[in-house]
């Protein structure tokens, strides 16, 4: 059983490097999506208070222009 086992691990260094490789490009992808997580957050964050001024902005626009 012990040599099926071992014999079905691949050792072999070209596999490890190409995994390395590939591991490298997804931590650098995964940083790069968290980092435009963030940027993406930041502009939703923004345009949520342009949209809460404009909104309170025509409320007291149309306060205004209501008869007394």
């Amino acid at each position: 059983m012990a040599k099926a086992l071992l014999g079905h691990v691949n050792s072999d260094v070209r596999t490890t490097a190409v995994l390395a490789v590939e591991n490298r490009r997804l931590r650098r992808r995964v940083e790069d999506l968290e980092a435009l997580t963030l940027r993406l957050q930041a502009d939703n964050d923004r345009l949520a208070a342009a949209a809460r001024e404009t909104s309170r902005e025509a409320v007291r626009t149309a306060e205004n222009l209501q008869p007394a």
